[in-house]
């Protein structure tokens, strides 16, 4: 079940979700009698971890379909497995099938692929933490980090006033990273923590030393990360800072990043570049016409 303090904000999401896809009306779905009741189910169709089951359910119950069971976000599913099944009108089914199902494939496609590297991540230390960017569709934030979390993963920002992401383009304005982790401490509470990018050992040595929380290392490689961390720890900075590393990480070169000894990995491939997890929707059973039966799901 969703949160209760989301449903104000999914039931405005889910208006405009269906107001770009049904537009004034399902023409279509006209030809269907209105008084048919129909059961249907939503199966994988390949193997991946299943994400957006409760919000997807609080679609259909907006759209007075009652949902029978459905697995929980983080559930893998192989091929052929039911993931939900539902009873109700069969033209709101219907009408709604393509945006529940959209839905459904895009957060789990995200989960699939984040869970993936996770698991990759992992194999070489357990604490490491793999973490989403803001690298995703305008309008689909919150399910892009509700899919990263059910793969196992971490939101990172989902707002630019969750923490203080110091970039290079604001190291450029005011003058270089000392005087932008300064200024930062003269504006950010004390629940706020300060990160820096930096695309240098220097640039990681003057951020550490300036107080930063985190140090983002930007576009750097494998190689290039150990030169900085060997070099904090020589410095005595190493435990007082985390490091995290992004630009271009994905499966077959995660491990290499977490070898270097870096504590966080954050990647825009898990929301930017993850193919959708195909799914599908049957109709099983129809009632008053039972005559339309599928009885082998």
């Amino acid at each position: 079940m969703i949160p209760h303090e989301y449903n104000i904000y999914l039931r405005r999401k889910f208006s405009e979700f269906l107001e770009e896809d049904i537009g004034l009306g399902d023409i279509t779905t006209e030809i269907v009698p209105r008084d048919i009741i129909a059961e249907a189910v939503i199966i994988a169709k390949e193997e991946g971890v299943i994400a957006g089951t409760e919000e997807v359910a609080e679609l259909f119950r907006e759209c007075g379909v009652e949902v029978l069971e459905s697995i929980s976000s983080g559930s893998k599913a192989s091929p052929g497995d039911i993931i939900m099944r539902l009873r109700g009108p069969v033209r709101m089914i219907l009408t709604c099938e393509r945006t529940a199902l959209n839905l459904l494939a895009r957060m789990s496609g995200i989960a699939t692929a984040t869970a993936e590297l996770v698991r990759r991540a992992k194999s070489v230390r357990r604490n490491v933490v793999v973490a989403g960017t803001r690298k995703g569709v305008p309008g689909f934030r919150y399910f892009e980090k509700r899919a990263i979390i059910a793969g196992g993963g971490d939101p990172h920002r989902l707002h630019l006033d969750d923490c203080i992401l110091i970039k290079d383009n604001h190291i450029a304005v005011v003058g270089g990273v000392a005087e932008a982790i300064r200024r930062a401490k003269r504006i950010a509470s004390f629940t706020k923590k300060i990160e820096v990018e930096v695309r240098s050992v220097e640039e990681a040595l003057e951020a550490a030393r300036e107080g930063a929380d985190i140090i983002m290392l930007d576009n750097m490689k494998p190689e290039e990360i150990r030169v900085v961390v060997k070099r904090l720890e020589e410095e005595g900075l190493r435990d007082r800072i985390l490091i995290e590393a992004s630009g271009g990480i994905r499966p077959e070169n995660v491990k290499a990043y977490v070898e270097a000894g870096i504590d966080i990995v954050s990647s825009g491939y898990i929301t930017h570049s993850a193919p959708a997890l195909d799914v599908s929707l049957e109709i099983v059973k129809c009632s008053p016409h039972d005559s339309f039966k599928r009885t082998s799901l």
